[in-house]
């Protein structure tokens, strides 16, 4: 872990004079060398701290050559400066140079090695946070950072806060090179497998450099990941930042957090802080001034029986919030709708739960929509995960290890949604018609892309009701063509109500989920639909 003062290498002598001659003056946390900036059509935002009433000026410089200069003044009673650069193209390097001059004193803070690309922050639970170290093929996938030193690395350390931080507390990874040390640090450290392996796939792809910054804790709900304002919109209650746990002071909410609540969480999960907003507070908002591209996201099992029925309104809610936060906070540099990416929960076994935790966390991911972009969360983008089961995992199945496959769709979405590619599958294949065929006892389901169909387990179901009495019953795949699979209705003797599909914490064993696009490899989405055409024979 890295403390605030200890970011800035040979910059850290220069910081101690300024400050034994009365002045302040440095960087913001993550401003150090080897960092990667947002590149054009945005301007890229470099801050910091001072001394009220000091002039700023920020230099960028390539060798001897100086790109341009930015002034500006250290504001009360915050104490910090803030600049917009002009927007650059993908390369680098550069340095940049920020120095404050205050009457006949002046400090001058550096740092070397800037790169100028598009910067991702990735963000969530345990499954963001598993490292490198922890997938498979850990030994090759450590080993393959050679050809990728243009992509750069962050981790933020984990801290938590009963009040929004202008900065943050302290930092796991300054920015970095990627390395076998960095990439796999340790279990659950840094760095984020799925942030990295995301990063490199993009970089394939863009051949110009990215930034990746991981901010993840396992074991956490969303609501610690929220605003008080997000949280407000969906009529969440208010849980208090408990004192103790952290340095940070108490914040003024109502109750602490009642552990039972959390109860039915899998042990292996409950390892993070659970009260609203601390990690918004400690671990987001900081971040607020960076210029983004966009944000991946990997959480949801801790809100499996946490509430769950709200996580279609508090998921879009956060997107929204983030969006609105850095937005402002960038002065209006990252874009106001950014692509925010994210990972529909993978499988688990479960012990003595629910089995409708994860089928209904994954519905409302998509806020009850079935799939992404859609009205509630436009430029968004996301990776099935359901077929990625791992029941051997080491670190228990709800942490399945294969992360490749994880990164790889992510990143397909991305180039589809962020990066506007056309002609791009980028997601599996989705039913757009449901025909009832009641006297011959079958439903036709007709998708919007080829499929290809595989096995024959009873993952579909049908709600049959009768006697204003409704269950769930196998639907057997009977027959299939290019676009439309057949199922067998004849077991409901009364009314087929609703259709669902991988409606159940553990759809299938590894890649073998029913149906798949037709050579992407890209699963079909879980979703239920809701029948309303009930004319015979139609």
């Amino acid at each position: 872990m890295v403390a605030l003062g200890f970011v800035f290498g040979l910059v850290l002598t220069v910081l101690w004079v300024g400050r034994s001659a009365g002045i302040y003056f440095r960087f913001a946390s993550y401003i150090n060398n080897y960092m990667v900036l947002q590149k054009e059509p945005a301007g890229a935002v470099i801050w910091g701290f001072g001394t009220p009433g000091a002039t700023v000026v920020v230099t960028l410089c390539q060798g001897q050559d100086i790109i341009m200069k930015k002034v500006t003044n250290v504001k009360a009673p915050s104490n910090s400066w803030i600049v917009v650069l002009d927007p650059m193209k993908a390369g680098g390097p550069y340095e940049v140079m920020a120095q404050q001059t205050l009457g006949t004193m002046n400090v001058t803070l550096e740092v070397h090695d800037v790169l100028f690309g598009d910067v991702w922050l990735c963000s969530g639970q345990s499954n963001m946070q598993m490292t490198v170290l922890q997938v498979f093929n850990a030994t090759q996938e450590l080993s393959n950072t050679a050809a990728y030193q243009s992509i750069r690395i962050f981790s933020v350390a984990l801290r938590q806060a009963g009040q929004e931080l202008e900065d943050l507390d302290a930092v796991d990874l300054p920015w970095s090179k990627p390395t076998s040390e960095n990439l796999g640090h340790g279990n659950f450290t840094y760095m984020s497998a799925v942030c990295w392996l995301f990063g490199r796939y993009l970089y394939d792809t863009l051949q110009y450099p990215v930034g990746l910054i991981s901010s993840s804790w396992g074991g956490t709900p969303i609501e610690a990941w929220s605003s008080g304002r997000s949280l407000k919109v969906c009529g969440v209650l208010k849980r208090r930042f408990v004192p103790g746990n952290e340095d940070h002071g108490a914040g003024d909410l109502v109750r602490p957090v009642d552990l039972a609540d959390f109860r039915s969480i899998p042990p292996d999960s409950v390892t993070g802080p659970r009260e609203h907003s601390v990690l918004w507070n400690a671990m987001i908002h900081p971040l607020q001034n960076m210029t983004l591209k966009g944000v991946v996201w990997y959480q949801g099992e801790a809100n499996m029986d946490y509430n769950r029925d709200l996580y279609n309104c508090t998921f879009p809610a956060l997107i929204e919030d983030w969006r609105q936060t850095f937005h402002r906070g960038s002065q209006g540099q990252t874009e106001r709708f950014f692509p925010f990416g994210f990972v529909q929960l993978s499988s688990y076994l479960p012990v003595s739960m629910s089995d409708y935790g994860f089928p209904e966390i994954r519905w409302h991911q998509t806020a009850d929509f079935g799939s992404v972009p859609n009205l509630m969360m436009p430029g968004a983008f996301m990776a099935v995960a359901m077929d990625l089961c791992d029941r051997d995992s080491p670190f228990g199945s709800i942490h399945p290890r294969d992360k490749q496959t994880v990164a790889y769709r992510l990143h397909l979405g991305a180039r589809a949604v962020a990066y506007g590619e056309k002609n791009l599958t980028f997601q599996g294949p989705l039913p757009k018609k449901i025909e009832l065929l009641t006297s011959s006892g079958l439903l036709n389901l007709t998708y919007d892309q080829q499929i290809q169909v595989q096995g024959q387990d009873n993952i579909f179901e049908i709600s049959c009701c009768s006697d204003h009495q409704c269950k769930w019953l196998p639907s057997p795949m009977n027959t299939f063509s290019i676009h439309i699979l057949t199922l067998d209705i004849s077991s409901c003797p009364g009314t087929v109500a609703a259709l669902r599909y991988a409606w159940t914490t553990w759809p299938c064993e590894y890649k073998k989920c029913p149906v798949y696009h037709s050579s992407s490899t890209l699963p079909a989405p879980p979703f239920i639909a809701f029948i309303t055409d009930q004319a015979p024979g139609h």
